[in-house]
């Protein structure tokens, strides 16, 4: 018998579910809470909650009006969708049962409400249970959507297809999949093209929205009926309903993303149907789908060149749409001077830290380093004009929710930013003939009363530097001072994106002669400085991160302007609130990472550091900003050197501490699944930041640093080499390297238990498929590190060559595997043959071949060169064991500098003798010298 629920108890629950949604009756919604949570312990509870919520009148004898009835069902819903979203492997399958078979009503119901939580429900449903909890939920929602009984009403209709929707977004594999020589999308897809027809806008529109939801996977079922599809696009192009127009929009792209040789042949027309689409000026949403398309098409290198012919009618509704709208005109004219505004914590972008590059075979000390700025804030506009963070290139964001409604609208992907983005695509692959075209928009714009028609047209000229720089050469004199009038623009967003602009050009000025970087450069220079210290949040952090830009291009060119470089920043760090501080840092450490030694002078540490130090008492342990700041002095000591000295026992300790604490709440919150892990990032920069100050000090310096760590530094080094997070580890292993050449006797009596880590290190298999790159990563810090302990253990060594030679050689023979790994594997083999070459000579044969192929693509380095030292010491050992690939050998010393030879001892008779004693008898002329 079907479960029908008690009166009693259903019109209880009915009035405790309206009641705590009651917010003029405190007591009677805090009643309606304890009686709920007391209710959700009934086995029954899904079923009365199903019940109630698609059930269309209120239950017997309750006195509740239909506003009352129509809240408490809502809410009925809405725990019913939280009991399943958070327990449903828990609820009994009773109810799941009763859940299933009822909760389809709620998509026959009037109220649209009740609808769209039914489509909720059903979603969750299948979500947490499986289509094949499930099956006939699809056949029942496309049922209702066909109106295959022929009593459905078109809002049943509507709701069923959202629902059909929601279910295909969330199972879109899971739908492609073989069940007992089946494929559900194979029913589907025909399913949703047909219903592509209906008289009901909202069904044609999610229709063809859960037809896009495959196109990217190219699922057989859709490409076999891919033609049917265009011949359906090409009807709806010319649909009533926006909606639907924006999601044939986004078809389209997604049809030329997978198979461009369908839209080649339809290249006209599909122009001048975007060009129309993104001039619909009613709906911004659809404007945008239609820019979305020139992304895609200028990234495609097959259908771009058919695109060349359209660019005069392209690239004029591209500068159109970069104006701001009235509205966002209205919002930036209404902002003021916020320079003493605090930041909210939620203005601040969240920040991750940027793990230690991996070592690179050959690669240097200085590798050491940060490779990258801090929060990879230095993105090409950093949210100024279009961030490519915020859609990869070519897409279409398919997610209708507006979770950034309530975000800075600056920073939202929009129809102007995707405009801009898109102009600078189409730049960078047809350069001239976009050139032409925007010249004239430029002549008009540039100087118009009006300032979103400047802003717009100093936006357009920076983003056509990149692609455009030849042509627009000419012009830059004359563009570049009327840019840096513009940094004095009275609109702050002239300012803003000026300094953007300025940014992109600063790489022309910056190589020009001494009296062109007098004329162009230093005023560019000194009025992105100024607007650092603008009163403007936005215009300081778009000035920053345009000088960051200037710095990377300048380099060297910045040794002479350091006092006054720092000056400002000294400056900066005195106005700036929290949020600007981010790209502040980056500013510090590109110029330390360029101009190096020069800041060591001594009037420019008494003036940066101070200011560093000062920022760094501030910022607490836990703060978010302690990433960008460790990454930030980490340069800073790498261009100080022991000028860093003053500095360094406070910041090696407090790396510690943060260390310390951290692997302390990992391992409470291992013991504990309620606690949520601590986060790694601050590992990962205090390692970076220890690594950085052992390298800069003197070795005296940083072996008392060492030697005075609490805890000890090799001891917390250890659990780091351990963790779980690659980050970590493979910043762990660099530190681990950088000691073993500056602390080694530090190092030395801890060698057993970090050698044995190191071994279980090098084993490939640890490598996870969903985290590849940043687990060779540390397994190519491993070996750098083994290569520099053995440099210097020498014979010490021995324990532990065969587990080493065994773990070396499985890498050295891995060709699925990067490049660089085989590299610096052979590197770390050939260095420990320094000290243990007679332990490795008995396989010599084995790894000679792989080990002289991986050394064949090295540069030469003072790596390479201890590398094959050690490699020639295990030949010398067993000669005989290179007949095979003696003449690569030979070719590898052939091309090795003359210093390399003398400090590997084969300029001496003994080499070659050895050879001719083992009964080599002819060696080549191209190698006498040896």
């Amino acid at each position: 018998m079907e479960w029908q629920p008690q009166q009693g108890p259903l019109g209880q629950l009915t009035q405790c579910l309206k009641d705590s949604l009651s917010g003029h009756d405190v007591n009677a919604q805090k009643n309606a809470e304890k009686m709920l949570d007391q209710a959700k312990k009934s086995p029954d509870i899904n079923n009365y909650l199903t019940f109630l919520f698609t059930s269309q009148e209120p239950p017997a004898g309750l006195a509740m009006d239909a506003a009352g009835y129509q809240t408490a069902r809502g809410a009925a819903a809405l725990m019913l969708k939280n009991n399943v979203q958070r327990s449903y492997k828990s609820i009994p399958e009773q109810s799941k049962s009763y859940i299933r078979s009822t909760i389809l009503l709620g998509l026959r119901d009037s109220n649209s409400q009740v609808r769209n939580l039914a489509g909720n429900v059903i979603t969750e449903v299948v979500r947490h249970g499986g289509i094949m909890g499930w099956p006939q939920v699809l056949s029942e929602l496309i049922s209702l959507v066909g109106n295959e009984s022929g009593n459905v009403s078109p809002e049943t209709q509507e709701g069923a297809s959202s629902a059909l929707l929601k279910t295909c977004e969330d199972n879109r594999r899971a739908l492609d999949k073989d069940y007992s020589g089946q494929r559900p999308l194979d029913f589907i897809i025909p399913k949703l093209l047909e219903f592509t027809t209906s008289i009901t806008a909202k069904v044609r529109a999610n229709s063809l929205a859960g037809i896009n939801i495959f196109i990217p996977e190219k699922p057989a079922a859709l490409i076999s009926n891919i033609d049917q599809l265009l011949q359906r696009l090409f009807q709806l192009a010319s649909d009533s309903s926006d909606e639907v127009r924006k999601h044939v929009c986004r078809s389209f792209i997604h049809i030329a993303d997978i198979i461009p040789e369908k839209i080649a042949p339809h290249m006209n027309g599909l122009v001048d149907y975007m060009v129309a689409q993104q001039r619909s000026g009613d709906d911004r949403d659809l404007a945008l789908d239609a820019a979305e398309f020139w992304l895609c098409i200028g990234e495609d290198k097959k259908l771009r060149e058919g695109l060349k012919p359209y660019l005069p009618k392209v690239v004029p509704v591209l500068l159109e749409s970069m104006v701001y709208c009235e509205d966002d005109v209205f919002r930036l004219e209404a902002e003021s001077a916020d320079a003493e505004e605090e930041d909210r914590e939620q203005d601040i972008k969240p920040q991750f830290a940027t793990s230690k590059a991996a070592r690179l075979a050959g690669g240097s000390n200085g590798d050491n380093s940060a490779q990258t700025t801090n929060g990879e804030v230095k993105s090409a506009t950093y949210g100024y004009a279009y961030d490519e963070d915020d859609v990869e290139e070519g897409e279409v964001e398919d997610d209708d929710d507006d979770d950034d409604d309530g975000g800075d609208p600056e920073e939202q992907w929009n129809l102007r930013k995707c405009s801009a983005a898109a102009l600078d695509v189409l730049a960078s692959v047809f350069h001239e003939p976009v050139f032409g075209v925007t010249l004239p928009y430029l002549k008009e714009n540039l100087n118009h009363p009006e300032w979103p028609n400047r802003e717009a047209a100093v936006l357009a000229l920076g983003a056509i530097a990149d692609g455009c720089m030849e042509v627009v050469f000419p012009h830059l004199p004359e563009l570049t001072h009327f840019l840096i009038s513009l940094l004095n623009d009275p609109q702050p967003v002239v300012r803003q994106i000026t300094c953007w602009s300025l940014g992109r050009y600063s790489q022309w000025a910056s190589r020009l002669d001494k009296a062109g970087r007098q004329r162009y450069f230093e005023p560019i220079m000194d009025g992105m400085l100024k607007r650092m210290l603008d009163n403007n949040k936005r215009v300081q952090e778009a000035a920053a991160s345009a000088f960051a830009s200037l710095e990377e291009k300048a380099q060297q060119q910045l040794v002479e302007y350091c006092d006054v470089i720092v000056q400002q920043f000294v400056q900066c760090f005195g106005k700036y609130k929290d949020r600007n501080m981010f790209i502040l840092y980056d500013c510090v450490q590109t110029l330390a990472e360029h101009v190096g030694p020069t800041l060591a002078k001594p009037e420019l540490v008494n003036m940066l550091m101070p200011a560093l130090i000062g920022r760094w008492q501030k910022v607490s342990d836990q703060s978010r900003e302690m990433f960008p700041l460790l990454e930030c002095l980490s340069y800073i000591a790498t261009a100080l050197g022991d000028h860093f000295a003053p500095f360094a026992n406070p910041i090696f300790t407090r790396c510690i501490s943060i260390i310390t604490q951290n692997l302390q709440d990992s391992q409470i919150a291992t013991r504990n699944p309620a606690i949520d892990e601590p986060d790694k990032d601050f590992l990962v920069t205090s390692l970076d930041l220890l690594s950085a100050i052992i390298q800069a000090l003197d070795e005296r310096k940083s072996a008392e640093l060492v030697a005075s760590s609490s805890p000890n530094m090799f001891e917390l080094l250890i659990y780091c080499m351990k963790d779980s997070n690659n980050d970590v580890r493979q910043s762990a292993y660099a530190l681990l390297g950088d000691c073993a050449i500056y602390v080694f006797s530090q190092l030395q009596p801890v060698l057993p238990d970090i050698l044995q880590t190191l071994i279980a290190q090098l084993d490939l298999q640890q490598v996870r498929a969903d985290a590849e790159e940043t687990g060779y990563s540390v397994v190519n810090n491993a070996c750098w590190s083994c290569g520099e302990i053995a440099m210097r253990q020498r014979a010490e060594m021995a324990p532990y060559v065969d587990a080493l030679l065994q773990k070396l050689v499985v890498i050295l023979f891995n060709e699925q595997i990067p490049e660089s790994l085989n590299e610096n594997a052979a590197l770390a083999l050939g260095r420990l043959g320094i000290g243990c070459a007679p332990q490795l000579a008995p396989h010599l044969a084995t790894f000679a071949p792989p080990f002289l192929k991986a050394m064949r693509k090295i540069d030469w380095t003072d790596e390479k060169g201890h590398a094959l030292k050690g490699f020639v010491e295990i030949v010398m050992n067993n000669p005989q064991a290179m007949e095979s690939c003696l003449l690569e050998f030979f070719n590898e010393l052939a091309s090795a500098p003359g210093l390399f030879l003398t400090s590997m001892g084969l300029q001496e008779e003994g080499f070659i003798e050895t050879f001719r004693r083992a009964s080599i008898d002819t060696v080549p002329k191209s190698y006498s010298r040896f």
